[in-house]
């Protein structure tokens, strides 16, 4: 069972946008924070965004400026999540993963999408 949904990845000239999206299933129960990771060939994976449940957000330095966290604010899709990337430069080019953590039984739980690519060209 997919447990989250991405959408939203492709290719785009510098300087372009694109906007992720990731819809958690109603089988994750008590999500607490949700998020954007990426990976580019030959390097770890890094935390792009993330935002909790109260709305605070996380940047990577990186792409402070330039990248916008948000929640759907319809109560039905409230574990939707989008990743508003603006001015888009080569080495944001990476596979980009949502994730999502809830707590169960005192502890975190991570769940990972699928990945979704993105890639800017010069």
């Amino acid at each position: 069972q997919v447990q989250l949904v991405e959408s939203g990845g492709g290719l785009v000239q510098a300087g372009g946008s694109l906007r992720l999206s990731c819809a958690a299933s109603r089988s994750i129960f008590n999500i607490v924070d949700m998020g954007w990771y990426r990976q580019a060939p030959g390097k770890q994976r890094e935390l792009v965004a993330s935002i909790t449940t109260g709305d605070n957000t996380n940047y990577a330095d990186s792409v402070k400026g330039r990248f916008t966290i948000s929640r759907d604010k319809r109560l039905v899709y409230r574990n939707t999540v989008y990743l508003q990337m603006d001015s888009l430069k080569p080495e944001d080019t990476a596979v980009y993963y949502c994730n999502a953590k809830s707590v169960l039984s005192g502890s975190i739980v991570d769940y990972w999408g699928q990945g979704t690519q993105v890639t800017v060209s010069s």
